[in-house]
């Protein structure tokens, strides 16, 4: 063999030893953790049991104190625009609702911007989503999705796919989505790619219709009411005063609280219609009989996808999520519904479980914010997030290290009036324990209106201290953040 062919003959060799070591030491780098990540409508966190308040002891989340329990809770996890819609496209982006341009409910949603689910896909993710997205088109960076129309429907639902439309006539939509989900883990996951599933539930969004298992078992039940139920608002402006979604004059006797139920006409007629406080306590047992059993019932769907994925081994390296696209008022101020940035639609529910990562029955009380999600989702997956996010990776918190430079302040933006539920036009800013929120347009009085609030004082926030002594240096600052935030956000309006 001549001297030349030799050389090549042992480049050739060489390079196969190194091609195969490479290929080994590939095949044994850890496959990075699959993500499930299991969103509902409207789930308040008072209807938590991990979270607390006076439904604490009613066992009505089990599977998701679970995962507190094996996992973290998040107790100042907010959104940055308290409606359906833009918080999902918040989630998909990572950016605040002017930036991705989904302010409010109307109008649609540009899929071909950059998302998270796409960057996952192009890094070796299986991608899939599967229930309610409420952002018309077609959607984009998913391997699988199946999504409902619009708000879609509890019963005999329909559902949108690459291929057309799916009709599943007699069911309920948290039973198909449940299902439709564990067929794609059965079927359409491919072992040796990690994967990303997306579970969006429609419920427990208005208008509260449970499952019929579900609906039974609470038809008789009586809940604790809120202390607010009865508020009057007189410590409150313009807008907490002109909304239009109090449980007693808002919330309609057939459609929301199905008053024509036998069962519901017996109540009705003991009381007298014409008595405002015992009508609204009347129609908030009804609200909450029919919300919780839906909640109930999400609960329940949970527990089937935790159990599946400990059957197939896969729950050790599986980080699963579970939040809401916002808070809900629970008779809280004598509302149902959300929009506003006080508490209870402001704050959202988060709990996280990564087994080997965080510490079981750990919390967090940092700021975060639905902007963050995006880039935790890439952090998780070793992907390194684009700069145009807005948020940040919770990962660390994850970990039980807050680093140093984390926000301690929130940006809030609500734009959607005139429209349904009438809550005006603000803006405002949060920190751990005050909040300034700035209502603004038309039927503000002088185009602007300001509130602010001491939480540690007022958690309910029932009184509004704006233009009170002692506060003026705080009001001052939180001004100034605001200004901050809204130059950091890059907020134009």
């Amino acid at each position: 063999m001549r001297k030349r062919e030799l050389c090549v003959l042992t480049v050739l060799v060489l390079t196969s030893m190194v091609s195969d070591d490479a290929s080994k030491a590939l095949a044994s780098e850890p496959k990075p953790p699959n993500i499930v990540w299991i969103f509902s409508d409207d789930h308040a966190t008072q209807a938590i049991g991990a979270y607390g308040g006076r439904f604490e002891n009613e066992n009505l989340t089990p599977h998701i104190d679970s995962l507190a329990k094996d996992g973290m809770l998040f107790e100042r996890a907010t959104v940055g625009n308290s409606i359906c819609g833009p918080s999902r496209a918040t989630l998909l982006t990572g950016k605040h609702s002017h930036m991705n341009g989904k302010i409010d409910n109307r109008g649609g949603f540009n899929h071909d911007q950059q998302q998270f689910q796409k960057i996952l896909q192009q890094s070796g993710y299986q991608t899939a989503m599967i229930g309610k997205i409420h952002l018309n088109g077609k959607m984009q960076g998913f391997d699988s999705w199946e999504v409902l129309p619009g708000q879609g429907a509890y019963w005999d639902p329909v559902f949108i796919t690459d291929a057309g439309k799916t009709n599943y006539p007699g069911r309920h939509s948290t039973d198909v989505i449940t299902e439709r989900a564990l067929d794609w883990l059965e079927t359409g996951v491919a072992e040796d790619q990690p994967f990303m599933l997306m579970v969006h539930y429609k419920a427990p969004h208005r208008p509260w219709q449970p499952t019929m298992r579900w609906k039974e078992a609470f038809q008789y039940r009586t809940w604790p009411e809120p202390e607010s139920l009865l508020d009057d608002y007189e410590g409150r402006g313009a807008a907490a005063k002109g909304q239009t979604m109090t449980i007693l004059k808002h919330m309609t006797m057939d459609r929301d609280v199905k008053q024509s139920q036998p069962e519901r006409r017996e109540e009705l007629n003991i009381i007298d219609r014409n008595d405002s406080v015992a009508l609204t306590r009347l129609k908030y047992q009804w609200y909450m009989r029919d919300y919780l059993a839906c909640v109930a019932g999400v609960d329940e769907s949970i527990g089937r996808i935790l159990d599946y994925l400990k059957e197939q081994g896969l729950d050790e390296h599986t980080v699963v999520m579970y939040s809401s696209d916002q808070g809900f008022y629970l008779g809280e101020h004598g509302w149902y519904d959300k929009r506003f940035m006080y508490e209870e639609s402001f704050r959202t529910p988060l709990v996280a479980r990564w087994p080997g990562v965080i510490q079981p029955g750990s919390r967090s009380a940092d700021l975060v914010q639905n902007i963050d999600f995006a880039e935790t989702f890439l952090d998780i997956a070793g992907v390194e997030a684009p700069g145009d996010m807005q948020g940040e990776s919770l990962v660390p918190l994850l970990k039980g290290e807050t680093p140093e430079d984390w926000r301690t302040s929130l940006y809030y933006h609500y734009y959607e009036y005139p429209a349904v539920h009438s809550v005006r036009k603000h803006e405002g800013v949060a920190n751990q324990r005050h909040k300034l929120i700035r209502f603004y347009g038309k039927d503000v009085p002088d185009g602007e209106e300001w509130e602010f609030y001491d939480l540690e004082k007022d958690p309910s926030e029932m009184q509004s201290r704006y233009g009170n002594p002692g506060y003026e240096q705080i009001v001052g600052d939180l001004k100034q953040e605001l200004a901050r935030l809204r130059q950091l956000y890059e907020v134009s309006e």
